[in-house]
């Protein structure tokens, strides 16, 4: 005699035909949340048996089945609580990223993608760059109409740079009036071509305050990123390019 057996999972909330072949069974119905039944049958025995969740049908008193629906209940509510807790830190960790002012990265955000641009050189030997930036006036601007203008240049001048980049560059506002830009698959010459283009972008724009124009400008240092270095040695040494950029304006305007 050869025994046959058929082992299926019947969906969420219907009903599978226990009994011999070509005969009709009691069905079990499955209240959704409490799992699928295994239904198994032989020709030569009829006394089928069903189970869910590893329970006999049988087995199955209106107590047990109330057991198994309510510790299914507070299954799906565990996940859901887990689901939300996931979007919480997934926000937490993005706001982390963000500066309080301006609509760009902080300094931390900053350091670490400036990390995986450095990685991506030493491993596939393309170029990027770093460009540090520092705007001119700031001091003067909060000083002669208030704190409420400079953050207003600071936002200005960092939505200035999100525009005229692309989508994989980073942007970031380091602290205080510097700001960072990391340009991907970029060599020196086009860094420095980048980085004027931006600091012009800026000129263009000067902040509208309260009935005032108030000029805008910014100096910049290109520092092409170099495998196995320090991020902060990188941006000490953009830094420093660009403060010498400064003192050159400074000294050309006489």
């Amino acid at each position: 005699m050869v025994k046959i057996e058929d082992r299926r999972p019947v969906g969420l909330g219907t009903t599978t035909p226990i009994g011999p072949s070509g005969g009709s069974a009691r069905p079990v119905a499955v209240t959704p949340g409490q799992g699928a039944i295994t239904a198994t049958t032989a020709s030569a025995n009829p006394a089928a048996t069903a189970t869910v969740m590893g329970i006999p049908e049988p087995e199955l008193t209106p107590r047990v089945r109330d057991a198994i629906v309510r510790l299914m209940g507070e299954v799906d509510q565990l996940r859901n609580e887990l689901n939300r807790t996931r979007h919480r830190l997934a926000e937490l960790e993005r706001l982390a990223d963000r500066d309080t002012l301006t609509p760009l990265y902080n300094r931390r955000a900053f350091v670490r993608e400036l990390s995986r641009a450095m990685a991506h050189v030493e491993r596939y030997g393309r170029p990027s760059c770093l460009i540090y930036f520092d705007l001119n006036g700031l001091k003067e601007i909060n000083d002669k109409h208030g704190h409420g203008a400079g953050d207003a240049a600071l936002i200005q001048v960092g939505q200035i740079l999100i525009d005229n980049t692309r989508e994989f560059d980073v942007v970031a506002r380091l602290g205080g009036d510097e700001y960072g830009v990391i340009l991907s698959e970029t060599d020196a010459q086009q860094g420095r071509e980048k980085a004027e283009h931006l600091a012009e972008a800026i000129r263009r724009r000067p902040l509208h305050w309260e009935g005032k124009t108030l000029p805008l400008d910014a100096a910049y240092g290109v520092y092409p990123l170099k495998p196995g270095e320090d991020p902060g040695a990188a941006l000490a040494a953009a830094d420093q390019m660009m403060y010498s950029h400064k003192l050159a304006r400074r000294t050309a305007r006489g």
